[in-house]
């Protein structure tokens, strides 16, 4: 190679060099001080977009661990309200088998256990009107809650508790130890045979209060065709309107006593039940069948009913906040796993592996060195030239 000093390749091809070097020392110097292989999209593009699906997946699953244990706390918050209500029930329940020995009892002493009965019943609504989760009311028969428990749309677990779990809710509100029958019947007899024409027999249960208390003070049984059905297993949503109770209770008897009987509104607080009349020719068979009648209970008989009922529905409610409770445990436990796996997939893909790269940092590093060292020797060539100008 001739000598000249206007193109000086050695220099030139030594700067080229080390200009790559420099290049490749930098970037290894980023990733081991960022920790991270993929710092741009052009380290690797298609790894970055795998790496930041990967993180919306983790990031939705963490998110959705902290809302699976909200729904723990809402079902620990309800169930544990309800354990005291559980043994509420179970106080008035004793206190109505207490009322019931009425060989043994002063009317004094029937309104003592009435007082207590009272009391519980006030307890039983304060506890279901109070009892909220970050403002939201969960025994008042309205809640029902939605939780997404992962990353994607319609990921998610329901919570309901679509009984009011008052004393009305629970259909105790009326119960009444001091009464001797719940309700008074006066039923129409139907024409024997051989007389005029059969009329439908019927009969009416009279209430002291407003229509709505006798819906929810129901008791005793109706019969109708060798069929009965006992009133206080009829259950009407709180609040519910008379008109809307009423279709509840058709619905109810007729389920139970066939369509031949009908229940309907009388006045503003009593409740008929009336039967198909018989055929003119009926037997003295059929003409019985169509007769209704009505047994009524005593206030103590008639809350052991209904509170075993409440007891029973408190019951359920408890068992199924129970095994959601068990589904959001199970849960959290898939989703950590989730994240865990998804956590290391994205790792391998984005993170630095230090080891690795300190290796191709420490040959760079050498090469820079090295290539700086060459460059200054590269420098030096021209400088021959001088002697041959002597």
């Amino acid at each position: 190679m001739g000598l000249s000093i206007n193109q000086n390749i050695a220099a030139v091809n030594s700067y080229r060099n080390l200009s790559n070097t420099q290049n490749d020392l930098s970037k290894s110097l980023e990733k081991l001080s960022s920790g991270f292989r993929i710092n741009r999209a052009a380290d690797d593009a298609a790894g970055l977009a795998i790496s930041e699906g990967l993180r919306s997946q983790v990031g939705g699953l963490k998110v959705a661990v902290r809302n699976a244990q909200d729904g723990i706390s809402v079902v620990q918050t309800a169930e544990g309200a309800l354990t005291e209500t559980h043994a509420i029930l179970q106080r008035m329940r004793d206190l109505s088998v207490q009322g019931a020995s009425t060989g043994g009892l002063s009317e004094d002493a029937k309104g003592n256990i009435q007082s207590e009965m009272s009391q519980l019943k006030d307890e039983l609504t304060r506890i279901a009107d109070t009892t909220q989760f970050n403002g939201a009311k969960l025994l008042d028969g309205s809640y029902d809650g939605k939780f997404q428990v992962g990353a994607n749309v319609g990921e998610s677990i329901s919570v309901k508790v679509g009984t009011a779990m008052s004393a009305s809710g629970l259909g105790v509100a009326g119960v009444d130890v001091t009464q001797d029958a719940v309700g008074s019947a006066a039923a129409a007899s139907v024409t024997a045979v051989g007389g005029t024409t059969p009329v439908a027999g019927s009969v009416t249960i009279a209430g002291n209060a407003a229509l709505s208390e006798t819906f929810d003070n129901l008791s005793g049984t109706v019969t109708y065709g060798g069929k009965s059905i006992d009133l206080s297993t009829v259950k009407f949503e709180a609040g519910s309107s008379a008109a809307s109770r009423l279709a509840d209770l058709n619905t109810a008897v007729q389920a139970k006593l066939g369509t031949g009987v009908a229940a309907a509104a009388v006045g503003t607080t009593g409740i008929s039940f009336t039967g198909t009349a018989p055929a003119a020719d009926a037997n003295t068979e059929a003409v019985a069948a169509a007769q209704v009648t009505f047994t009524q209970a005593t206030g103590a008989d008639d809350a052991i009913k209904k509170i075993d009922a409440a007891i029973k529905t408190v019951s359920t409610t408890r068992a199924d906040l129970g095994a959601v409770q068990n589904r959001f445990d199970h849960t959290i436990k898939n989703l950590n796993v989730a994240v865990e796996n998804l956590s290391a997939s994205e790792s391998r893909i984005r993170d630095t592996d230090m080891a690795s790269e300190m290796v191709s940092f420490t040959r760079a590093q050498i090469l820079s060195q090295a290539g700086t060292s060459m460059l200054a020797q590269a420098n030096q060539i021209p400088q021959g030239v001088l002697s041959l100008l002597r």
